[in-house]
């Protein structure tokens, strides 16, 4: 365990604030509660990160806003960019190995008004961006040239099969659609998306390791294979070739357990286990890019981080290589269509004041950390 990455991950969307993208453009036509300045991560990052080194993490990630970035077609916002060095090499100040997510769900209104994951050119204008930000996040050496990468964990995209479901299946997120055609369009150009990124980051930093978040669930029910392959499976086998890692996201089964969280989902860490084992046939390590639980009264979070960490270590101990485990999510933050109400948080917050107040289960996780280094 000694070379394991313990951390927790955040979302730009999530936690920065200010953010002008379809998201908060969505929330507003849709009366929903609007993300605003969040925890104002954006100016407090060296704050979180410092909170995030006193708690034991060794490793953290985040993602990058395309929005900020890239505000107009093409043309790149360098002050952003330095933004997001900054918070890279923050970061690593603090011993804290940065897996930069690139691609968090969000995406810039012009990008939205061309058409979004259904355009046909939409993995040519993703790995535009792709290219602007990985030869951005090099270290500059005395001579002015590119030398180490300040990155070497890329995560590419997050959680394709929640995004186009809500999106273009159910209509409940951006963009509100309800398409079959479109639903299965967008896959397919994440998935080019996908394929184009990793060769640009492959090709600039050769050392770099490269995957994506894929969120998935221990089906049970019938017909449960079917729904394993669709769910689980179906993108992950599309980009098998082009990935160094598997990245995974996991919160519940489809078993009614006892034990529920804030948001009404079943607590399975036997499902955890389940899920690595099935993910193991990739033959790649295996990071736990996602898992937690709401929990506002901080009644179930350490047990629940407990547990899933036991399931973890069960999984590892029967060969599945798994290297890293990230806790979602460091702060409270708002959680997309059920707004601010869900709390996630190692480190509780209060939204008026923004203070930050780390919580008796986030200590417990410490200690969880420790003892496997030792």
């Amino acid at each position: 365990m000694g070379n394991f990455f313990w951390g927790a991950a955040t979302s730009a969307h999530q936690v920065e604030g200010g953010n002008h993208n379809d998201w908060s453009e969505f929330e507003k036509t849709r009366g929903l509660e609007q993300s605003g300045r969040a925890c104002d991560h954006y100016n407090r990052f060296r704050e979180d990160f410092d909170i995030a080194k006193s708690l034991g993490h060794n490793a953290h990630r985040f993602s990058l806003e395309w929005s900020r970035i890239e505000p107009e077609e093409g043309k790149f916002d360098e002050r952003e960019i330095q933004h997001y060095r900054d918070v890279i090499a923050t970061l690593r100040e603090r011993g804290l190995e940065p897996f930069v997510t690139l691609w968090h769900w969000t995406v810039p209104l012009w990008f939205r008004d061309c058409g979004g994951w259904t355009l046909k050119e939409s993995p040519k204008y993703f790995s535009r961006y792709v290219e602007k930000v990985v030869s951005a996040l090099g270290d500059p050496t005395s001579n002015g040239e590119v030398g180490s990468p300040l990155v070497k964990f890329w995560i590419t995209l997050n959680e394709t099969n929640v995004y186009t479901g809500h999106g273009y299946w159910k209509g409940d997120w951006p963009p509100g659609e309800r398409s079959l055609v479109r639903y299965i369009v967008s896959n397919h150009h994440l998935s080019q998306a996908h394929i184009a990124a990793y060769k640009i980051i492959k090709s600039a930093n050769p050392g770099s390791e490269i995957g994506i978040a894929h969120n998935m669930i221990y089906f049970t029910r019938v017909p449960a294979r079917l729904k394993n392959y669709i769910y689980n499976h179906f993108f992950l086998h599309s980009i098998k070739k082009y990935q160094d890692f598997t990245g995974i996201n996991y919160y519940f089964s489809d078993r009614d357990m006892k034990e529920k969280t804030d948001m009404g989902w079943s607590i399975d860490p036997d499902g955890f286990y389940h899920v690595l084992k099935d993910a193991a046939r990739y033959k790649k390590p295996i990071y736990v890019t996602e898992n937690g639980i709401a929990d506002t009264k901080d009644e179930k979070r350490a047990a629940f981080i407990k547990d899933h960490v036991e399931a973890m270590q069960k999984a590892m101990r029967e060969g599945t290589d798994v290297r890293g485990y990230f806790y979602w999510s460091l702060l409270d933050n708002f959680e997309w269509d059920k707004g601010f109400a869900p709390r996630f948080g190692l480190v509780e917050m209060d939204y008026e004041t923004l203070e930050r107040k780390v919580r008796p289960s986030a200590k417990e996780y410490q200690k969880i950390i420790e003892n496997q280094s030792l």
